[in-house]
């Protein structure tokens, strides 16, 4: 049992869940195509394989040994790529794609087309991909963020929407992963439709970035810089605002309400400590830690992290991030050879005359972690509150139509230094009892008999993000196949399976960028009237 299911003094329940069944074929299953072979592309890739009802059927990447090991393992195994296999960037797929479909017009034989899409590319690529990709009409999921400012989220919402209705022109779904983990959906189940802690009066939700997790991708790696990806709170927890407002905003399944929406926002945080300012002074004016006389005695060293045999199995994950090509090092000349290789990589530094545009145009995974050019936040919290917002409508009492949509308050906590990394836990208090979420269980004590039950879903197939992962592949290709071969309207499917619509998309991002003018202003955002003058006139206007 969970260390924090304490059951000395109550009665008590274990309810464990079994996991999703994966979706059988149709005859022409979903044909799916990759675009971006970095971190993400693979997770989905493995998830495509392992999870859905679809086939992956074609990758594009710039970096030829990243596309390479993504097609051998997933795609055309030990052979060669096939005709439209593979592509170097978006627009050589597009060009292909349309000279692809005038070939068939004409009758010519040719390969077979892509249903939908993963697009996985860097953050602030999302929005030339996906508007790129418009005029294909193909399905798409996004990784998230969905773009790294407003005015990139709004362009892609009119990319994938059309007339005075808003209709999407097909299934879009967002890397929002968590919503699609077997633990957050039945934590929906119990909060929202069964409600077994009654009407929620206050969540404090913390997601734990793990202290060596944040040096590798907030200071040394792709997501240090704002001005080149995002404020760490979209690059990293716009997960966890999505998954507040998808609790504590989103109305039920079926129910014909509208969201309720947040009253206030508001923000704190700073780049507290990975800073010139914090450095030993045995460092001396060292910029990279295979260089460094303090390195042996450094918490950070990229040495001990990368190298090291202390930082557990996430390392192997991260270590092939430094060194895509590890596994070819490790195949040609055994373990040292692949130690060898990446120390090398570790070791590569600059000086006083390299270039500026150089310096910050690379991941130094070796840097030291006090001479970065990071500026991201790596402590913040976000708080919401609501309004009571009784809807009395169809026939319903105040009484009966506030449940649910009562005054309630909201923390988020983004905090770099912490053991656990991403292992999020949530404390939520109702009027009826209170419910702990972790990783691993979700315990809810109730108030009225003082029982205690703990439910364990199930077990996630490879941690990726407690199975979500898989679990928003799996539905974003069901969505496809229901479509492509069943039938089904695309709003149905896209209501039915994916769970949200592309304003919903917006509403969550939309908060993040909210709760930033917060904290930059350190003023408190009337939520409510910033959506209707920043984002909710701009969805409208064509």
């Amino acid at each position: 049992m969970a260390p924090h299911a304490n059951t000395d003094d109550v009665d008590h329940d274990i309810v464990r869940l079994p996991g999703p069944e994966r979706p059988p074929f149709s005859t022409s299953p979903p044909r799916l195509l990759i675009i971006g072979a970095g971190n993400r592309g693979n997770a989905y890739a493995n998830a495509i394989q392992e999870s859905t009802n679809g086939i992956l059927v074609s990758v594009v990447e710039p970096i030829e040994v990243k596309r390479r090991l993504l097609g051998r393992k997933y795609i055309w195994g030990k052979g060669t790529p096939s005709e439209g296999q593979e592509f170097r960037d978006w627009k050589e797929f597009v060009a292909w794609e349309l000279e692809r479909r005038k070939r068939a017009e004409n009758g010519e034989e040719v390969p077979e087309g892509v249903d939908g899409v993963f697009v996985c590319v860097q953050d602030q690529m999302h929005r030339e991909v996906v508007v790129g990709l418009a005029p294909l009409e193909l399905h798409v999921m996004c990784e998230k963020p969905l773009a790294t400012s407003l005015d990139d989220c709004v362009a892609m919402y009119r990319s994938l929407v059309s007339g005075p209705e808003a209709k999407q022109k097909k299934i879009v779904s967002i890397g929002h992963v968590l919503r699609y983990s077997p633990h957050n959906m039945l934590l929906r189940k119990l909060l929202v439709e069964e409600k077994v802690i009654g009407d929620v009066m206050s969540v404090n939700h913390t997601e734990p970035v793990g202290w060596w997790h944040f040096t590798h991708s907030y200071v040394r790696g792709n997501w240090r810089k704002e001005s080149t990806s995002a404020p760490s709170l979209l690059a990293k927890s716009c997960h966890d605002m999505d998954i507040l407002l998808w609790l504590l905003c989103s109305p039920p399944p079926n129910s014909s309400k509208p969201a309720h929406q947040p009253s206030t926002i508001s923000s704190a945080g700073s780049l507290q400590y990975f800073h010139q300012g914090r450095k030993p002074t045995e460092a001396g004016n060292a910029t990279n830690c295979l260089s460094c006389a303090y390195e042996p005695s450094c918490q950070f060293s990229a040495k001990r992290i990368y190298v090291g045999s202390q930082m557990g199995s996430r390392q192997e994950h991260f270590v092939s991030i430094v060194l895509p090509e590890i596994e070819d090092c490790v195949a040609a000349g055994g373990e040292e050879a692949g130690e060898k290789a990446l120390l090398e990589r570790l070791s590569e530094d600059y000086n006083a005359s390299t270039p500026a545009s150089e310096v910050s145009s690379k991941n130094w995974y070796g840097r030291c972690v006090y001479e970065a050019d990071n500026d991201v936040c790596d402590n913040q919290t976000v708080t919401l509150t609501w309004d009571n917002d009784p809807i009395t409508s169809g026939g319903e009492t105040p009484v009966q139509a506030l449940t649910g949509r009562g005054a309630k308050i909201a923390t988020l906590h983004m905090v770099a230094f912490s053991q656990k990394i991403c292992q999020r836990f949530t404390n939520i208090y109702g009027v009826h009892g209170e419910i702990y979420a972790d990783s691993d269980s979700i315990t809810v004590q109730d108030f009225r008999t003082g029982q205690k039950k703990v439910h364990y879903p199930s077990v996630p197939k490879d941690g990726g993000h407690g199975d979500g992962d898989h679990g928003l592949s799996r539905q974003f290709v069901l969505a496809i196949d229901r479509v492509k071969n069943h039938g089904e309207e695309l709003e149905e499917a896209q209501r039915m399976y994916i769970g949200c619509g592309v304003e919903e998309i917006i509403r969550s991002h939309a908060a993040v960028f909210a709760a930033e003018e917060a904290r930059k202003g350190r003023v408190v955002v009337d939520f409510k009237s910033w959506w209707e003058r920043e984002v909710e006139g701009r969805l409208k206007s064509r």
